[in-house]
């Protein structure tokens, strides 16, 4: 039952902006390191941002710069992507994903993290 679902993506033009939300089930989100990856086919899978369990702390790529905030809804079990001024690069499948060991705590490494949802496609043109 535990599982993670992202939902929010969609076709942008360049300089919009999205939201991503990924949904918790089976297990209690805040407990948990949650990260946004993302993968262009063909290439390595990616962090974007990271947000540590307890005290909520982001990581982020430095791609990102000061465009995307990661933030915790802990009552909803739910975690975000916020993301503006979209790049055409920005482009991919995002991916939410969990864990709780110690690893993955503002960890941008794919594997420290055994939890995954299923990916919502983000395009951005230009």
């Amino acid at each position: 039952q535990v599982q993670l679902e992202e939902f929010g993506g969609g076709l942008v033009q360049s300089g919009e902006s999205l939201r991503l939300s990924c949904a918790a089930s089976g297990f209690t989100a805040r407990d948990y390191a949650v990260a946004w990856f993302r993968q262009v086919p063909g290439q390595e899978r990616e962090g974007v941002a990271n947000i540590a369990a307890g005290t909520d702390i982001p990581t982020y790529a430095d791609f990102v710069g000061n465009r995307f905030t990661i933030s915790r809804d802990f009552r909803r079990n739910m975690v975000y992507l916020q993301m503006n001024d979209l790049k055409p690069e920005d482009t991919g499948v995002y991916f939410c994903a969990a864990d709780s060991v110690a690893g993955a705590r503002g960890s941008l490494a794919a594997g420290y993290f055994h939890r995954w949802g299923q990916g919502t496609q983000v395009t951005v043109s230009s």
